[in-house]
């Protein structure tokens, strides 16, 4: 089953349960993957997105949620903090298992391999082939900075 169908039929057991938080945070996906299927259309596109693109998407909104919850309790509305958090482990059901620190590293490592970069002018190369291999198991904003270190060491 991909991940637009379990998406799918999580909306629908949300509905018969009638949890209406979840509910709401599963349109919210839903809505996010129609507006990029609609970005997506035009030239020789029809629009359909594949799951890759809807892991990035919920990467993303896991993303702003976490960065929305810090906000809040800066400010001291817990209570606002406490739905994005609901709301992120809403999303995080969809998303794989995230790697660990050293899983990433060896990750790391093999894409610089893979890839035959040998300095920090083939970071693109080696981020490319993280994203399409892990798209959704990590942070690529945390790894770009561990791949530059370790390309300038080289």
């Amino acid at each position: 089953m991909n991940i637009r169908d379990r998406i799918g039929a999580a909306l629908k057991q949300a509905m018969r349960d009638k949890a209406v938080e979840r509910l709401a945070t599963l349109r919210l996906i839903n809505a996010a993957i129609k507006d990029r299927e609609i970005a997506a259309r035009g030239g020789d596109r029809d629009g359909t997105i594949g799951d890759s693109e809807i892991l990035a998407i919920l990467g993303k909104m896991v993303k702003q949620r976490q960065e929305s919850a810090r906000a809040y309790e800066e400010a001291g509305r817990l209570d606002l903090a406490e739905s994005e958090r609901a709301e992120i482990g809403v999303i995080e059901e969809f998303l794989p298992r995230q790697l660990t620190g050293k899983e990433i590293e060896a990750a790391i490592e093999e894409a610089i391999s893979a890839s035959n970069a040998s300095s920090i002018r083939d970071m693109d190369k080696v981020m490319a082939a993280l994203k399409a291999r892990y798209t959704g198991q990590m942070d690529f904003g945390a790894v770009g900075p561990m791949v530059k270190e370790r390309l300038s060491a080289s």
